[in-house]
């Protein structure tokens, strides 16, 4: 392990030469993460109407998430067990495939199944990357290195929905993906050459049985697809949706650290508060571009403006909360993160509900982006802080699972009154109401997030 000593005499800078590479390859597959992610939520509602699929509608994006719980635990595990070379390699390649899937799909259930598979590769590229920054950053330098991978959403933010709706409206939406692909290719090419030779095993891998995490993270996932086609079993859907949920409260709970479902303090509550937010803030953002394309009829291009302000803000918050989040402590962190996410959630169902001017939701929802710029990569460098080299692959995992189950979950319920409020004024409400109250549930855990050392110590 490095010395303090040591580091302070190379610089402590995450761009200082020892770290550049490293720096600058993580920051560019974030940087295509972001623009695929900003990019599919501004043109899915062309793709469901041009593929007569607006049932699969929420489906295209909790499928994704659901799979991805499958890729996490498998990275996961290979990164502890020894190096992260070849999962991340392996991650990669299964997103690129999916975007090519997605992109030449015929019809709706076959842009699905991309999303599945690319599902499997983004969550896996998620771990992989944070057990890189565990295994070659200082703990001291955690906290500026994940708000560089959040400030690699402020150009993906500037221009990724504004050209995603270009492209959709001057070409077409399957460049969305293919486009996407084929610059995924070129920059891990580049980021294989940097790794290499890097020592990036551990020292002391795990010995833990991967096989039965692997059938939880498949029961996981099944659930969570179960959840999102409730809506096609009519008069049984809330069977299903009841099963569903049962179904993803047993099966993740070994592959969550222990006491996280009841908010135990320290670790237990940083996985739990993850899983809230996450699903409050991207189970409501996929119908921002949809109301205002539905409701103010925007164009697809204009209406992708609608999530810019978000990004920004949540790249500005994130710059902050590496620079000073130390200072400010979880708890006020917490406070000040949820009480922006929740008023830009309200400014969303006042807008819809009042028909209020368009504007006002697109300013509002900056505040979104804020609050979670505070709490995210916060929750981020506690899980490395509360990690050992032996658990730092299963800790990775565990926060992005509750980030990706309580994602598809609450995109999955709010799909399904979403549908079942069709042709009524009150569907769009009832989405942002719901992100609401997850919102504010998230406060049980972020008051009981402790702290782990993650800043040093002084005196």
């Amino acid at each position: 392990m490095t010395s303090p000593a040591a580091v302070d005499a190379e610089g402590t800078g995450i761009w200082r030469a020892r770290f550049l590479w490293v720096t600058v390859g993580a920051v560019a597959l974030i940087f295509l993460a972001a623009i695929q992610s900003l990019a599919v939520t501004t043109v899915m509602p062309v793709v469901s109407a041009d593929l007569d699929g607006e049932r699969l509608y929420a489906v295209a994006f909790a499928g994704t998430l659901a799979t991805s719980v499958i890729g996490m635990v498998a990275v996961g595990a290979w990164c502890d067990r020894g190096g992260v070379l070849a999962p991340l390699t392996t991650a990669v390649a299964l997103f690129v495939v999916g975007l090519l899937i997605a992109g030449l799909a015929p019809t709706m259930p076959a842009l699905v199944a991309g999303r599945l598979v690319q599902g499997l590769g983004t969550g896996g590229q998620t771990v992989a990357l944070y057990v890189v920054v565990a295994r070659v950053y200082p703990g001291t330098m955690h906290g500026r290195v994940f708000a560089a991978f959040s400030a690699a959403w402020v150009v993906p933010s500037l221009i990724g929905p504004f050209l995603a709706g270009a492209v959709t409206e001057f070409l077409h939406w399957r460049w969305v993906f293919l486009g996407v692909a084929a610059l995924t290719v070129v920059a891990f090419a580049l980021v294989v050459a940097r790794l290499h030779g890097l020592a990036l095993h551990t020292d002391q891998p795990s010995t833990a049985r991967v096989a039965p995490r692997l059938a939880y993270a498949v029961a996981v996932a099944v659930g969570t697809l179960g959840l999102s086609l409730a809506g096609e079993l009519g008069a049984w859907a809330w069977a299903a949706v009841a099963a569903s949920v049962v179904v993803i409260a047993l099966a993740s709970r070994p592959l969550l650290p222990r006491g996280t479902l009841v908010a135990a303090r320290g670790l237990p509550s940083v996985v739990l508060m993850r899983g809230l937010i996450a699903g409050a803030l991207f189970g409501a953002e996929i119908y921002v571009p949809y109301l205002l394309i539905d409701g103010y009829r925007f164009s697809p291009t204009w209406a992708g403006l609608g999530l810019t302000a978000a990004a920004l803000a949540w790249a500005v918050a994130a710059d902050l909360q590496g620079r000073f989040g130390d200072r400010m402590g979880n708890t006020r962190i917490t406070l000040v993160g949820t009480a922006l996410l929740v008023n830009a959630l309200l400014t969303g169902a006042a807008t819809a509900l009042l028909a209020l001017p368009a504007a006002v939701l697109i300013v509002g929802w900056g505040l979104a982006g804020g609050g979670m710029g505070l709490m995210y990569p916060r929750l981020t460098v506690l899980t490395l802080a509360y990690s050992t080299p032996q658990n730092q692959g299963f800790n990775s995992s565990a926060l992005s699972i509750s980030d990706a189950v309580g994602s598809a979950s609450s995109i999955a319920v709010m799909g399904l009154v979403f549908t079942a409020l069709a042709g009524t004024d009150a569907g769009f409400p009832a989405v942002f109401a719901i992100a609401v109250a997850l919102a504010l549930g998230a406060l049980v855990p972020g008051l009981r997030l402790g702290h782990a050392h993650e800043a040093p110590r002084r005196g």
